[in-house]
């Protein structure tokens, strides 16, 4: 982005690629579909930007989300909008968004299979890079090597090491919007089961810290789909130290009455079936067989027998299913990475450093980070047009 902006000031970008092929993170992005992003109201956005959110205030109304959209349009690429106001190529192919990106881009623009080793900075000013024992020289350069989340597509974490060795702080990084490894071994019995309309609330130290309704799937190592991604997100790396526990609320459209209604409904009009069998529409069948060995009560036991204290627990267990999280996983699962360069080292109007003249910084390096709904990616769009904008018009004004 930050490429095609700059050609479209007039400029002659290069784009160093350590990659054999550009936007391979952008092709795994949004289970391949790319959710490029999100079509809220500017003040949304910022709403779901978890990190330093009102450093992206300027950037945002500079390159808004609607500004997106319609960069992208120009280049022929349509696309739709779907539930939460999440944007996606007509086509469903991310590769229609890495080609629309390349499109505006002069032959020789991107240098493929290299990679940077070195940021030439002297007397507080970037005067190019070097790869291996070649320098670029340049009147400026931007950073948007992406943070450390998914290692595979090139993300190796460079971006903090040029940072740090140019004298800028950079914050601790870790894996956000992620996956949970939980205790015990039910998750694995439960691999592969996707729970829709359930309400979860974590649970540390008597508070809540994570509050939440949606979709969550069972993995072989705990639990992982959107519910669960958006609390990494919220959760600081601190809190999962302390195993906070998640609790699952299988019926969150009825209060206890109800559903205590709803089962003895159930007992009544099937009571000389085993309690196991009761269970059927009220649970997904992989589901009946853990809440039933949870509750205590035999599986074969008649519903007429099941008592007033067994059904208490029972209730319990459908309002309240607890699991204890014992970590995150890793930056290989990780769909972004929370921490990076300061923002105070940034100038917020331009990702300028503000040590280092014509040195940028934009997207996942830096410490911003979003909720998933193509907000991430708004943050790099947005950031990129800002440092190119800056860059082109400080390399205009020096020309004259």
């Amino acid at each position: 982005m930050a490429a095609n902006i700059a050609v479209l000031q007039g400029l002659s970008p290069l784009v160093i690629e350590k990659n054999e092929k550009a936007g391979k993170k952008l092709f795994i992005t949004g289970k391949g579909r790319c959710n490029f992003t999100n079509a809220s109201e500017i003040t949304t956005i910022i709403e779901n930007i978890c990190t330093n959110p009102s450093f992206m205030y300027s950037s945002l109304n500079a390159f808004s989300n609607l500004d997106v959209i319609g960069f992208f349009e120009s280049l022929g690429l349509k696309s739709k909008t779907e539930r939460g106001n999440r944007v996606f190529p007509a086509s469903d192919k991310s590769s229609d968004v890495i080609k629309a990106l390349q499109k505006n881009l002069p032959g020789g623009t991107v240098l493929y299979n290299t990679r940077v080793n070195e940021l030439l900075i002297k007397d507080g000013k970037v005067y190019g890079v070097k790869c291996g024992n070649t320098p670029y020289p340049a009147k400026a350069v931007i950073v948007a090597t992406g943070g450390l989340s998914y290692p595979s597509t090139g993300s190796d974490g460079d971006g903090y090491e040029f940072a740090k060795k140019a004298g800028l702080k950079v914050n601790e990084c870790t894996p956000s919007l992620v996956p949970f490894n939980i205790s015990g071994e039910y998750c694995r019995r439960l691999q592969g089961l996707t729970l829709k309309n359930i309400g979860i609330d974590i649970i540390n130290d008597k508070k809540s810290v994570s509050r939440d309704f949606g979709e969550l799937l069972f993995t072989h190592f705990g639990v992982s789909g959107p519910v669960i991604l958006s609390a990494s997100s919220r959760i600081k790396p601190d809190i999962l130290k302390n195993r906070p526990v998640l609790h699952i609320d299988l019926k969150p459209a009825l209060d206890e009455k109800t559903l205590d209604a709803r089962l003895l409904r159930e007992f009544s009009e099937n009571s000389n079936k085993d309690f196991i069998n009761c269970l059927k529409p009220l649970l997904p069948s992989k589901l009946i067989p853990v809440v039933a060995e949870l509750s205590g009560i035999p599986g074969n036991k008649k519903a007429n027998l099941v008592t007033k204290e067994e059904r208490a627990v029972l209730l319990s267990l459908l309002k309240d299913l607890p699991f204890t999280i014992l970590s995150a996983r890793g930056f290989e699962e990780a769909v972004i990475t929370k921490g990076g360069v300061d923002v105070k080292e940034l100038d917020p109007k331009t990702f300028e450093c503000k040590k280092i003249k014509g040195l940028y910084f934009t997207g996942e390096v830096t410490d911003v980070d979003a909720m998933t709904g193509g907000y991430n990616l708004q943050i790099a769009w947005s950031s990129a047009a800002a440092a190119a904008r800056s860059a082109a018009e400080k390399i205009t004004s020096a020309s004259k």
